[in-house]
């Protein structure tokens, strides 16, 4: 997967980023690079209806975690591009999607 493809990359590159980011005993042990972010995972998107989450759960994400109050606000988001496209309705994230609601993922 592409996590551990460029990770590999990386090392063998001989690419250090900081002193900050070395190794430390508990990286090395849970075998974590120091290119990701602490708690980060791949997932590989299994069909149309696993997309579809994930979607929801991206788009209404900046909302979760106080960034904003609706999605439609979060200027990076491509939610604009989705309901310009017509893939999601204008009024979509004014209330909490029940897929959001279900979803475990952090």
């Amino acid at each position: 997967m592409i996590k551990a493809g460029f990770t590999k990359r990386v090392y063998k590159a001989g690419w250090k980023l900081s002193k900050e980011n070395a190794e430390t005993a508990s990286r090395v042990k849970h075998r974590e690079a120091f290119l990701w972010q602490w708690r980060f995972w791949e997932h590989q998107i299994r069909g149309q209806e696993d997309f579809n989450r994930h979607c929801d759960y991206i788009h209404y994400n900046p909302v979760k975690h106080g960034l904003v109050d609706d999605p439609k606000k979060w200027e990076y988001s491509t939610l604009h591009r989705f309901i310009r496209h017509g893939l999601y309705e204008q009024e979509w994230g004014d209330a909490i999607p029940d897929v959001v609601l279900a979803m475990e993922i952090e």
